[in-house]
């Protein structure tokens, strides 16, 4: 006697009819041919080759114009950041504040962007970039506003803590937007490029408001002109910006596909994964932290980025000390001459591309079809690296008031090449030595470096006031010093490091494999991560469809 023909997940009737009194262990294989003929029946879409809408396809222009535009969010972001230390003296004779409450208008605001990874980076992961860009600017907006509008102390510093906090959505993913669009051999010219904007808006903040405050013009306005640079910042989002993030892409091509054949088949990547609330919350507040206390190596770059970054926010406290005290420049020609560390960072830039990054392409093809070893990136960190520490003995012992303010003006140059190298080394190093778990280990260094940024102000002033400029950045200078060996660490040992990680995905650096081991076929994995933020389907996942895009 036989039963029912039982139906599919999928609503198809299976291929046999199933006994009724069948064995427990018959059943159970039943519903697991059922369940696997429902996931087999689901289709996965993808790119096709050339395909218009990938992001990857889009003209050069196009995507150059993106690059710049990402820029230009993160410097107006950076720039509303440094911008107040103009106005501190004039908020603290207002208010009353004493000095270090008026430098919390900066900190507070840094501080800001440590949220950043935990909250803007895993919304435009599932609902896209275009969205949270569009959605946290109109929340920036709301704040410089508020800021403008401030009648006290506590007002201010509490709209400058939520300006901070929603400014820090370009700060994390337009980095994000740049990795979308540009392909592994040319995304080292375009993150090149990108570097510059981080450096550049710390820098012109005190400019503009050091000559607002020589103008005599009323505090206020400040906070009006960054409400209008937000403001333009978001119509360009709107109307210019199109959605970048292949995932999310996916998912619309996936649901057009649906509607036009009247079908519910077709299924994004992303869309295969399904996490819990708990799952995500440990997969976005934990897993960073965990993957970074048990990574010595990772904990190094994280503890030298955090020193460097903090560092350009004590140079922007200790410039005043030196050229506007030091050598009677006014507020807004002390500002202006922050603009060394964008300069230095440009010329580390043109460096980049014209030595670093065709060294790159010969290691690539040197190594192919194997992946270079994360080390060959260190290279110029070998060279910035004690060059950083050297331009703060420079910048102290050249800031005596009867020495030109040229000087130290030039240190800043070599400051800011040294600090720019730095960071395209030791951060694409962490992308390459922690690929699979690249995202998680990316946003444990932010954070940790935007508390850096956060706290180095907060005594900066006070340290060039009561050790004098000299023997501060002599303090700085050999703090710098010690942590210059790193990357040649790294570059030594990390082999060894990476062997015995469990996150690094090449283990050491790549042995040439055996004609037997040529002929056996590949095996791939990916962990959930991989399958959560970058919408990668596992072995078992449904065929890819391979239609016409819609």
């Amino acid at each position: 006697m036989s039963s029912t023909p039982t139906p599919s997940m999928a609503g198809h009737v299976s291929a046999t009819d199933t006994p009724t009194l069948a064995s427990p262990k018959l059943k159970e294989k039943e519903l697991a041919s059922e369940r696997v003929s429902s996931v087999d029946e689901r289709i996965v879409v993808e790119w096709e080759e050339g395909e218009a809408e990938n992001p990857m396809n889009w003209s050069r222009l196009k995507r150059w114009y993106i690059t710049i535009l990402s820029s230009a969010l993160v410097f107006n972001a950076t720039l509303a950041s440094s911008a107040p230390i103009g106005i501190v003296p004039t908020l603290a004779a207002q208010y009353h504040m004493s000095h270090t409450l008026g430098v919390l208008t900066i900190s507070l605001f840094v501080a800001g962007f440590a949220v950043g990874p935990l909250l803007w980076a895993p919304l435009s992961e599932q609902y896209g970039r275009k969205p949270v860009f569009i959605g946290t600017f109109v929340i920036y907006i709301l704040t410089q506003v508020g800021s403008a509008l401030s009648r006290n102390t506590a007002s201010i510093l509490v709209f400058r803590m939520l300006g901070g906090i929603f400014a820090a959505a370009p700060v994390t993913n337009s980095g994000g937007v740049v990795g979308d669009i540009w392909d592994a051999g040319t995304r080292g010219k375009a993150m090149a490029f990108f570097t510059i904007a981080p450096f550049a808006g710390p820098a012109l903040g005190p400019t503009i408001s050091g000559y607002l405050t020589v103008a005599h013009v009323p505090w206020r306005w400040l906070f009006w002109i960054l409400t209008l640079s937000g403001g333009v910042c978001l119509a360009l989002i709107v109307f210019t910006l199109p959605e970048t993030y292949k995932p999310v892409l996916l998912r619309q091509k996936a649901k057009r596909l649906n509607n036009a054949r009247e079908d519910t088949r077709y299924i994004a990547p992303i869309d295969l994964v399904h996490m819990s609330i708990g799952e995500r919350t440990k997969q976005v507040l934990l897993k960073p932290f965990i993957i970074l206390f048990s990574e010595p190596m990772l904990i190094a770059i994280t503890a030298y980025m955090s020193f460097i970054y903090g560092c350009v926010y004590l140079l922007i406290q200790a410039y005043p000390t030196v050229f506007t005290k030091g050598h009677n420049l006014n507020p807004g020609a002390s500002g202006l001459i922050l603009l060394n560390l964008p300069v230095g960072s440009s010329l580390a830039v043109i460096a980049y591309m014209q030595l670093g990054n065709p060294r790159y392409m010969k290691a690539i093809a040197k190594h192919a079809p194997h992946p270079v070893p994360p080390e060959a990136r260190l290279e110029l960190a070998v060279i910035a690296a004690p060059l950083f520490a050297i331009s703060f003995f420079w910048f102290g012992w050249t800031s005596y008031p009867h020495i030109s303010f040229v000087a130290p003006l030039i240190s800043g140059v070599a400051s800011g090449f040294a600090i720019c190298l730095l960071f395209l080394a030791l951060f694409n190093y962490v992308v390459d030595a922690y690929l699979p778990v690249a995202a998680s280990a990316l946003a444990s260094m932010t954070v940790v470096r935007s508390l850096a940024g956060a706290g180095f102000p907060l005594f900066a002033t006070q340290m060039y006031e009561k050790l004098n400029p000299r023997w501060a950045s002599t303090l700085i200078g050999l703090l710098a010093a010690v942590m210059a060996p790193i990357p040649l660490i790294l570059i030594k040992f990390g082999p060894r490091l990476r062997k015995n990680s469990k996150y690094n995905p090449s283990a050491a650096t790549p042995k040439e494999p055996t004609p037997e081991e040529e002929d056996k076929p590949s095996q791939i994995t990916y962990d959930r991560e991989s399958l959560g933020r970058a919408s990668i389907p596992s072995l078992a996942s449904p065929p890819v469809a391979k239609l016409p895009p819609v």
